[in-house]
C-alpha cells in the first residue's frame, strides 16, 4: 500500500515555483510604483510649463525674445524652468518655448505657447 502525501521533492519544486511568482510580482509593484511616479512628475511639470507660459501671454507688456531661467514650487516640489522667446514671421506675434526641469536636472515638461498681437483698446 502506498502512502499517501507529498514528496519532499514535489514541496520544494512547489515552493521554488511559488517564490518565483512572488518575486515576479514583487517586481511588477515596484515597476508600476515607478511609472506613477513618473507620470505625477511629468504632470506638475506641465502644469509649471504651462503657467509659466500663460503668464508671458497674460502679461502686459510682450515678453522679450531670448532665454529665461526661474524656479517654482509646484506639489510640494521645486522645478528649474527655462522660457525661450522668439519670433515668428510676424513680428507682432511671439512663440514662447518653457521647458521645466525636476531636482536632477531632467527635462520632465514642456509647452509651447504664441503670444498674439496686442488688441487696440
Amino acid at each position: 500500500m502506498r502512502d499517501r502525501g507529498f514528496t519532499l521533492i514535489e514541496i520544494m519544486v512547489a515552493l521554488a515555483v511559488f517564490s518565483l511568482a512572488v518575486l515576479a510580482l514583487l517586481r511588477l509593484e515596484s515597476a508600476t510604483i515607478r511609472g506613477a511616479r513618473t507620470l505625477d512628475d511629468s504632470l506638475l511639470a506641465g502644469l509649471v510649463a504651462r503657467n509659466v507660459a500663460n503668464d508671458a501671454i497674460t502679461d502686459a507688456r510682450p515678453p522679450v525674445a531670448g532665454r529665461t531661467t526661474g524656479s517654482e514650487v509646484n506639489g510640494g516640489q521645486s522645478w528649474t524652468w527655462v522660457r525661450e522667446v522668439r519670433g515668428t514671421g510676424n513680428a507682432a506675434i511671439v512663440r514662447i518655448d518653457v521647458a521645466v526641469s525636476n531636482r536632477a536636472g531632467q527635462i520632465v515638461g514642456r509647452t509651447t505657447a504664441i503670444r498674439p498681437p496686442d488688441q487696440p483698446s
